[in-house]
């Protein structure tokens, strides 16, 4: 995939529809090293600029989205008060799929089977662009902080910690 042509994903086609500048950017998949600090390595970035979309699930509202820098940990109880939930635990992986349309290590907060709730941590709008997932293993959208948040419509918050 390296040298070939990127094959667009549903998240880029919807940025596209939008008109936002985002970079699809590849990199090599190790399945038995999914953590996003294999990422950030294979692309040469600061695990600060390399974001992970966790799905959560609120005892009030339901499901919910965080995307957080590659090196935070969600903070369960933060991302609970800033959902409205008194609770909220990550989805069991078996859920991601079937909830999300989205499989581990390629779960993207653009382009989800239905819109939710997304919130971003703060730290991201410190950077001119970060990295999420375009919704598959392998590949990475490099996108300005700013664009990405009014595109998912997502809160900023300060939902993780560092882990």
């Amino acid at each position: 995939m390296a040298h070939g042509k990127v094959e667009k994903t549903n998240a880029a086609r919807l940025l596209d529809r939008a008109k936002i500048n985002y970079e699809l950017v590849p990199y090599e998949v190790d399945e038995e090293h999914l953590a996003v600090t294999h990422v950030a390595e294979q692309l040469g970035e600061e695990i600060a600029t390399v974001f992970k979309t966790l799905v959560l699930k609120g005892d009030r509202t339901g499901y919910f989205v965080c995307v957080v820098p590659g090196h935070h940990e969600v903070d369960l109880k933060a991302a609970a008060r800033v959902s409205g939930n008194k609770k909220a635990d990550l989805i069991p992986m078996k859920e991601l799929l079937p909830v999300t349309g989205y499989i581990r290590g390629g779960c993207s907060p653009i382009g989800m089977k239905k819109h939710f709730p997304t919130y971003v941590h703060s730290s991201a709008g410190e950077h001119p662009y970060i990295y999420i997932s375009a919704g598959v293993r392998g590949l990475q959208l490099k996108i300005a902080p700013a664009e990405l948040i009014a595109f998912v419509g997502a809160t900023v918050a300060e939902i993780s910690r560092e882990g």
